[in-house]
């Protein structure tokens, strides 16, 4: 059974290119493109890892983490062009697992999502 991605961006290209690469890895991937979906989407589907943008209209990715972490446990993995020391520290103590700045390589962040995968279910 194919590993369930929820892939959170308000920008449709990014979220089609991820999605585009994930599916090619193998994995079942959902998009949302604001913050309010994103919630309903990862309660309605329980994914194995979510990809989270933080600049999302409606709640931010910041209070999708926050609210996601009351149910959940899945890996988290902050993408996002706010590169600055306390937004990262922010969205790891909010609960994120990894923390990745726009732009970024596509084969990277797939690697990230392969490791946090392994490391979260083996």
């Amino acid at each position: 059974m194919a590993r369930k991605i929820v892939v959170v961006d308000d920008e449709k290209p990014i979220a089609d290119i991820l999605e585009f690469n994930l599916k090619k890895e193998g994995y079942d991937v959902y998009c949302a493109y604001d913050g309010n979906d994103a919630v309903d989407l990862i309660y309605a589907e329980e994914p194995d890892i979510v990809l989270l943008d933080i600049m999302l209209p409606g709640r931010d990715g910041m209070e999708v983490c926050r609210e996601v972490r009351k149910k959940f446990e899945m890996p988290i993995i902050m993408l996002t062009a706010k590169d600055s020391e306390i937004d990262k520290v922010l969205g790891l103590e909010l609960g994120a697992d990894d923390y990745v700045t726009k732009p970024f390589s596509t084969r990277e962040l797939i690697a990230r999502v392969k490791a946090n995968l392994r490391r979260h279910y083996s």
